[in-house]
């Protein structure tokens, strides 16, 4: 696990379009997930950031989302692979 959260702080273009409170709701969302050993990406943050901002409807995000998680699942049957 990252030994700080501190997301706004790793990437800070991705929240400087935010309102206070969307900014807070977008780091509540990862947090407990973090906490838990999950390894947050930049582009986790900024699919979310660009849903929260209106970049994106639910549509591409959910888009997105299933992308991600589907090269996760690809690299980790190699990985496997491998061993």
């Amino acid at each position: 696990m990252d030994e700080a959260f501190a997301i706004q702080e790793r990437w800070p273009e991705l929240f400087a379009p935010l309102s206070t409170v969307d900014q807070q709701a977008v780091a509540s969302a990862f947090a407990t997930r973090w906490q838990e050993g999950w390894t947050l990406s930049r582009e986790d943050v900024e699919n979310l950031t660009d849903y929260v901002r209106g970049a994106i409807d639910k549509d591409e995000y959910d888009r997105r989302a299933t992308a991600a998680a589907e090269r996760v699942r690809v690299m980790d049957l190699w990985l496997a692979s491998q061993e």
